[in-house]
């Protein structure tokens, strides 16, 4: 009886800590990958020193941003093209600071776990691609954790985010897109499904 009275408020005083929450907490300096470049982009970009620049798109953990990152450059007569989903509510994210180098494809839940996008700040229902500009400079690295709501928080992530202080000034030839619904089942179902004879 002693061990319960005690055990009681150790677990009401624990019961505000998320399952997630205890799952994301890194050591300092340790993240998931690397902020190199992707090899297939490695010749168009050169790295710079921006300590201001680097210092802007890192975040402290669960506040989302850069886990860690690079600064660089594009060079000249390359093309790269970047993409970008937002929220269509507010036409002012169309050109926000957060973009990626693959287009986004596959289960909605896992680009939002990927680049750490919380549900409440964006419905991820329009999708913007645009290209580079040369000479343009950007922080590329892995995405910071982010706590969303007490029910969910984004760990660190290995999936490349690319940081724009102001993409109306870098990219240009751009094109916007909607999103549609698309069901599939899910493959363990898909899998369960009898054999058709």
């Amino acid at each position: 009886m002693k061990h319960l009275l005690i055990t009681l408020p150790l677990i009401s005083l624990c019961g505000c800590t998320t399952m997630t929450d205890l799952l994301v907490e890194q050591p300092p300096g340790e993240c998931p990958g690397n902020p190199e470049l992707p090899a297939k982009l490695a010749a168009s970009f050169e790295p710079v020193e921006d300590k201001a620049l680097l210092s802007a798109a890192l975040g402290a953990p669960k506040q989302g941003g850069l886990c860690q990152g690079k600064v660089y450059k594009s060079k000249e007569d390359v093309e790269i093209t970047l993409y970008r989903a937002w929220n269509s509510t507010d036409l002012k994210g169309r050109l926000g600071k957060w973009w990626a180098f693959d287009r986004p494809d596959g289960k909605i839940s896992k680009y939002r776990s990927d680049y750490a996008i919380c549900y409440e700040r964006s419905p991820l229902d329009k999708l913007t691609h645009c290209n580079l500009k040369a000479g343009a400079k950007l922080v590329i690295g892995t995405g910071q954790s982010a706590r969303c709501s007490q029910y969910l928080t984004y760990p660190p992530s290995e999936a490349k985010k690319v940081y724009l202080e102001n993409a109306s000034e870098s990219v240009s030839g751009c094109r916007d897109y909607d999103a549609r619904f698309s069901w599939e089942p899910p493959v363990k179902d898909f899998l369960a499904l009898p054999k058709v004879q």
